[in-house]
């Protein structure tokens, strides 16, 4: 069979280059992260003989999979109770199911040891002006233990655990929430090893290729690049999460961009584990010796619903004023870095996997629980795009 070439042939590439990375193409995925690659991971492991090809518009993955905080979390209890006021309880368990399955498929996808993972539990923080809150929580998380025991193998996968809050430190917390079931990973680690895996089944993990618009025809679909040329494919899948309204305009998804710090190490630190409180809009953790914290976009949704990387000064002077005064009271510390990434969010947090027409497919819209859903969406992906094939 003849090579199937690019339409246009950059004068820059020899045709070794064009023949080995470009040509014949079976799949091509648009986006590097979690989703991008495990989709590519479940395709070839089930098609082995496919050409895939997983084009990057940076350097590395574009929007939050090498960026996000590192929590294997599936919802604190007043985010899922916040979730109850516009959808019902049965689409609300349904998709926490979902959280706890793509949490456990990673976990077998990768393994724990390269991963990094650590079963420490996650803890919703309360204080005093969340008293409403918290009793709220204590009347639904009775329900909730019931409706997840299956799914998480604990008895009480949510408990109060008042008990904890001297050890770890905080100041002006009334009341912590335990979560069992969840646990913390190593971002970097995750997004390599993925990475690692792909390389190894021959899947092609091309940087630098941004794409402006896609075309249809009857055999396949075709990428118009950001460099000018286009490039050819039998399937085109799109896994751009918070960027997808970029290449499919009439997709409910919007960005949203997540800030973060972290700080020097700390002498005897006493946070261990995952935390989040104000209905997950603030989340932290301990990095080894260090504190993560991040969140703060309730803020200000208006110019936090970007794409555009970067920090402001009032979300990170709100995330300082957490640190020293509920965090890390009486401690020293000082900030090593703060960066951002991009979610995908929408007027649902139910994901967005679906065919676009014959030839291209998306998955997009992770509603920042990217880490969770990651494998699950990427599997999920991979039997759309082949069952319609076969």
């Amino acid at each position: 069979m003849d090579t199937i070439f690019p339409t246009s042939q950059p004068p820059n590439l020899s045709y070794w280059e064009i023949e080995t990375y470009l040509a014949n193409i079976d799949l091509l995925i648009i986006g590097s992260g979690i989703i991008g690659l495990t989709t590519a991971i479940y395709s070839k492991q089930s098609n082995p003989n496919l050409k895939i090809a997983v084009i990057e518009r940076g350097s590395l993955p574009s929007g939050g999979s090498t960026k996000n905080a590192g929590f294997a979390c599936f919802g604190s209890a007043s985010e899922l109770l916040a979730d109850l006021q516009t959808q019902s309880e049965s689409e609300v368990f349904e998709r926490v199911a979902h959280r706890i399955e793509g949490l456990k498929l990673l976990r077998n996808l990768v393994g724990d040891a390269v991963l990094g993972y650590e079963n420490c539990g996650g803890f919703e923080l309360f204080t005093l002006q969340d008293e409403a809150i918290f009793n709220q929580c204590m009347s639904f998380i009775a329900n909730a233990n019931a409706q997840l025991g299956h799914l998480t193998g604990l008895t009480n996968t949510y408990e109060v655990a008042d008990q904890k809050i001297a050890a770890f430190g905080f100041e002006g917390v009334t009341h912590l929430i335990h979560n069992k079931g969840e646990g913390a990973l190593h971002t970097g680690k995750m997004m390599h090893s993925l990475t690692q895996k792909a390389h190894k089944l021959g899947i092609f993990i091309l940087t630098g290729l941004g794409v402006k618009t896609m075309s249809e025809s009857i055999n396949g679909a075709t990428a118009l690049l950001e460099n000018g040329y286009e490039l050819r494919s039998r399937h085109i899948h799109i896994a751009t999460n918070g960027f997808g309204q970029e290449l499919l305009p009439e997709l409910d998804v919007k960005p949203a961009r997540a800030q973060v710090l972290i700080t020097s190490p700390i002498t005897n630190l006493k946070v261990n584990g995952t935390f989040h409180l104000e209905e997950g809009y603030y989340y932290f953790r301990n990095v080894g010796n260090r504190i993560l914290l991040g969140g703060g976009r309730n803020l200000d949704f208006v110019n936090e619903t970007t794409s555009k990387t970067g920090l402001t000064e009032l979300v990170q002077h709100k995330l300082e004023e957490l640190l020293r005064t509920t965090v890390l009271p009486n401690t020293e510390y000082s900030i090593a870095h703060r960066w951002s990434g991009v979610m995908g969010l929408g007027k649902t947090k139910d994901t967005l996997v679906q065919s676009i027409s014959a030839h291209i497919t998306c998955a997009v819209r992770m509603g920042g629980m990217g880490v969770a859903l990651g494998a699950s969406i990427g599997k999920k992906s991979a039997e759309m795009i082949f069952g319609q094939k076969s």
